[in-house]
């Protein structure tokens, strides 16, 4: 018998399953079903068509640039989080956390009201010739927006976790600041690292509501995937059939994403 077959089942009310399956369903048949309208003798032809192409391009690309922004600004945060005080740790966690409750529209109107032309650095940028909105930039900053929490909270979660014994034992033999967030922080955070890139980055794939405000919906320019798929089905843009294959390479995408921070989780069941 296994580790898991033995674990204790508890004392839970067995009509409580009757609810629990209506939720898993809830939440699987949806997907059976778009699964179920792929045309899959033309999947091929529909995710690489021109269009669907351009989209698919630009939200691999935009993910990534924002992904790597989400790791430099984000491991210095969680950083400050996991070494703070309780009361200021608390403070800045919530800080984090506000866009993961914030709807994505208003997160793209906060931009825009930043970095448009009538917002606060708005002008300022114009008279330098630098102009965001509507911009692939935009979608970047839309993407780093709505995804850098997954990275920070991940990490700080994998600091906490690992303590400071292995820190100070490293600095009383002398181990400089840089050598010991290097040699020693870095790696026992590894974990958590790997699993918020991995997050963010499929956080940044599936954006759409911030970036369509920000950064608008001009093919081969701001229209990723989720836009490009939104506007199929509002009759403009890439067909139907290749708004469902991209949905499909987006569901792909998740669970690929959802196995790969499980495999990455610390204590994870191999």
């Amino acid at each position: 018998m296994s580790r898991l077959d033995a674990q204790p089942r508890g004392f839970v009310p067995q009509v409580l399953l009757v609810p629990a399956v209506l939720g898993l369903a809830l939440l699987v048949v949806p997907l059976v079903a778009l699964v179920g309208r792929v045309e899959w003798s033309t999947l091929l032809a529909d995710v690489t068509s021109p269009t669907a192409l351009a989209a698919l391009w630009l939200s691999l690309r935009t993910a990534l640039v924002a992904t790597l922004a989400c790791v430099v600004l984000g491991v210095p945060i969680a950083l400050s989080i996991a070494r703070a005080g309780t009361r200021t740790a608390a403070l800045l966690r919530a800080i984090v956390t506000v866009p993961l409750v914030l709807p994505p529209m208003v997160g793209g109107v906060a931009l825009l009201f930043l970095l448009g032309r009538t917002g606060w650095l708005g002008p300022l940028l114009a008279e330098w010739g630098i102009r965001i909105p509507f911009t692939t930039t935009a979608v970047v900053l839309a993407q780093t927006f709505v995804a850098l929490p997954f990275l920070v909270l991940a990490v700080e979660g994998s600091l906490r976790s690992t303590g400071v014994a292995y820190e100070e034992t490293a600095a009383a033999l002398g181990a400089g600041r840089w050598r010991i967030l290097a040699r020693v922080t870095l790696p026992l955070a590894a974990p958590g690292l790997v699993a918020g890139i991995v997050l963010c980055f499929a956080r940044a794939v599936g954006e759409f509501g911030a970036t369509a405000l920000v950064a608008g919906n001009a093919p081969g320019v701001t229209q990723t995937m989720p836009l490009a798929i939104y506007t199929a089905f509002n009759g403009a843009g890439v067909s139907q059939g290749t708004a469902v294959a991209l949905s499909l390479l987006l569901l792909v995408t998740a669970v690929t994403v959802l196995l790969l921070v499980r495999a990455w989780r610390p204590g994870a069941v191999r």
